[in-house]
C-alpha cells in the first residue's frame, strides 16, 4: 500500500467542510463505518466521505485532492462484490447518494441520461411507460446503482442474448483525477476513434469519476416464456445448457442453481424449486409471441433429451416473478444455511462446465467446507459461494477462491466475469496476465491518472499485500 504525505484525519475533512460545506461531508468515526464495507469480505476506513450534487461538486473535490495528494473513490449503493469501493489507501470515499435522477428518457432514440447513483431496477421502471427498459439487470438490481454497474461492467441473469453493461452505453461524462471535466460518446449509435467509453466501462473509477451515463434502452419483449427444469445431477444440468445452444437457440437467460443452492432458496423464498433435484435449470425465450411456443417446446425437449426429470413452463407473469425471485434472492438467501460466505466470479467456455464444477467439488472436500453454486450458466459465468461461520475460516476460504479461479483460467476463461477485480482478485490478475500485459494496462490508468489518485489499490497487484511471485510460481 503507497504512504502519501496528502492531509488525512481532520485537517482534511475541515478542509472538505471549507470546501463543499458541512452538509456535504461527513467525517465522524460513526460515519465513516458505514463506508468501510462493500458486498465483500475486506475492510477499509476512509478519511472522509462527500456526497456531491453535482459534476461541479465532483470537478472541485477532485481538484482539491489532485492538490492535496488525496486518494478519492467513488461509491454507489455499496453492493459490489470485490471491494471496489473500498478506501484501501483511505482518503475520500465519493457517495452518489445525492445524485441520483434521471435527467432525460428520449424514446424516440430510445436513450435515457442518468446519474450515477440512479438505482438500476428504477431505470427499467420509468421507461416502462415508453414500451421500453434496460437491459442489464444484476441480481442486485432492486439497490445498485447504473454508475456503479458501469465500473464493475455489470452483467445478470438477461445478458446471455443481450450482452452486459459496455453494450448498452453510448456515452459518460466523466470527472478525471485533476478535476478536468470530459464528454465521450453521446446519443449515436457508433463513433469513430478510439472507443473510450469501452475503456472506462469495467475500469473500476481507476480511471476517472463517472457523472452522468448515457445508456440505450431497448424495447419490452412482446412475450416470454419461462422454463424450469430439474436434474438428478448437476453434470446433467450443466450439459444441457450446451446442448441448447449448440442446436442454435440462444434464451435470454440460462440460470443454473445446485442442490445446496435451491435449499436456501426454497427456505427463504418459497420458489416452488424441487428440492431433490441435482441441479435446476432456469431458461426464459422472449420477443416477439410468434415462434416463443415453439422455441420454449424445443428447449423442454432438449431438457428431456438429457435427463431431466420435471419441467415446467410459467403459466402466467406471477408464477415467473416467483421463479425469478427465487434466483435473484439466491445470495441473499445463503444466510439461511451459514452466517457468512465468500462469493468468487470466474468464466469459463460453458462445454467446460460439468469439468470445473466436478473440480468445484473437489476443492469444497479438500477444504471441508460447503460451496452453493448458482451461476449465469450460458454465459459460463461462475458464481460458487463458499459458506463460513468464523473469521478464523477466511484465510482457507480465499485459497479454496483462488483453486477454483485457477481452474476457471486453466479452462481457457477468466478470473471475474462481472463482480471486477477490486482488491478481493487484483493479486490473482497474474494467474491470467503477464507482466506484458499488466504494464499495458499499467500505462493506460497512467494517461487518464498519472497521480494515481483514482481508487488506488485496485486491479493492480500491489506488491505490499499480494506476493506476485508465489503465484506467478504457481502458474
Amino acid at each position: 500500500m503507497t504512504v502519501r504525505a496528502g492531509l488525512r484525519g481532520a485537517p482534511l475533512v475541515s478542509a472538505l467542510i471549507d470546501l463543499l460545506g458541512t452538509e456535504k461531508v461527513l467525517g465522524t468515526r460513526e460515519d465513516l463505518l458505514i463506508y468501510e464495507f462493500d458486498g465483500a469480505v475486506d475492510t477499509a476506513t476512509p478519511d472522509a466521505v462527500v456526497l456531491p450534487n453535482d459534476t461541479a461538486d465532483v470537478a472541485k473535490l477532485s481538484r482539491f485532492c489532485h492538490q492535496h495528494d488525496v486518494p478519492i473513490v467513488p461509491r454507489g449503493a455499496g453492493t459490489g462484490l470485490s471491494g471496489g469501493a473500498i478506501p484501501v489507501e483511505g482518503g475520500v470515499v465519493v457517495s452518489f447518494a445525492r445524485m441520483s435522477r434521471i435527467l432525460e428518457i428520449d424514446a424516440p432514440n430510445m436513450r435515457a441520461v442518468v446519474q450515477p447513483g440512479l438505482v438500476n431496477l428504477h431505470l427499467s421502471t420509468a421507461a416502462a411507460p415508453y414500451g421500453l427498459y434496460f437491459v442489464p439487470d444484476p441480481s442486485s438490481q432492486k439497490a445498485c446503482t447504473i454508475g456503479g454497474n458501469v465500473a464493475e461492467n455489470s452483467g445478470g441473469p438477461h445478458t446471455l442474448a443481450y450482452g452486459v453493461t459496455t453494450n448498452h452505453v453510448t456515452g459518460l461524462e466523466l470527472v478525471l483525477s485533476d478535476g478536468t471535466v470530459v464528454r465521450l460518446g453521446g446519443k449515436a449509435v457508433e463513433y469513430e476513434g478510439y472507443d473510450l467509453i469501452g475503456a472506462f466501462v469495467g475500469s473500476e473509477g481507476t480511471l476517472g469519476i463517472v457523472t452522468e451515463i448515457t445508456v440505450r434502452l431497448t424495447p419490452l419483449p412482446e412475450d416470454k416464456r419461462t422454463i424450469l427444469a430439474a436434474f438428478p445431477t448437476i453434470d446433467g444440468a450443466s450439459e444441457t445448457v450446451s446442448a441448447i445452444i449448440g442446436a442454435g437457440i440462444v434464451p435470454s437467460a440460462i440460470e443454473l442453481m445446485d442442490q445446496l443452492a435451491t435449499e436456501a432458496v426454497e427456505a427463504a423464498v418459497g420458489a416452488g424449486y424441487p428440492l431433490d433435484a441435482g441441479g435446476i435449470l432456469l431458461m426464459e425465450v422472449d420477443g416477439l409471441r410468434d415462434g416463443l411456443d415453439e422455441a420454449a417446446t424445443r428447449i423442454e425437449e432438449i431438457c428431456r433429451a438429457n435427463g431431466a426429470t420435471t419441467l415446467r413452463r410459467a403459466a402466467t407473469t406471477l408464477e415467473r416473478d416467483r421463479l425469478w425471485a427465487g434466483r435473484k434472492g439466491a445470495f441473499a438467501a445463503m444466510g439461511r444455511l451459514a452466517p457468512a460466505y465468500y462469493v468468487q466470479d470466474g468464466v469459463i467456455p460453458r462445454t467446460r462446465l460439468p469439468e470445473v464444477l466436478r473440480t468445484v467439488r473437489d476443492v469444497a472436500q479438500r477444504h471441508g467446507v460447503r460451496i452453493a453454486n448458482v451461476f449465469h450458466a450460458g454465459d459460463g459465468n461462475l458464481h460458487p459461494l463458499i459458506l463460513f461461520a468464523k473469521e478464523s475460516e477466511l484465510e482457507g476460504v480465499k485459497q479454496a477462491g483462488l483453486e477454483i479461479l485457477e481452474a476457471c483460467v486453466a479452462a481457457g476463461g477468466s478470473i471475474t466475469g462481472e463482480h471486477g477485480v477490486g482488491m478481493e482478485k487484483n493479486c490473482f490478475m497474474p494467474l491470467q496476465f503477464t507482466a506484458d500485459d499488466l504494464a499495458t494496462m499499467g500505462r493506460v490508468k497512467s494517461a487518464f491518472d498519472p497521480a494515481g489518485l483514482a481508487n488506488p489499490g485496485k486491479i493492480f497487484p500491489t506488491p505490499g499485500r499480494c506476493r506476485e511471485f508465489q503465484l506467478a510460481a504457481r502458474r
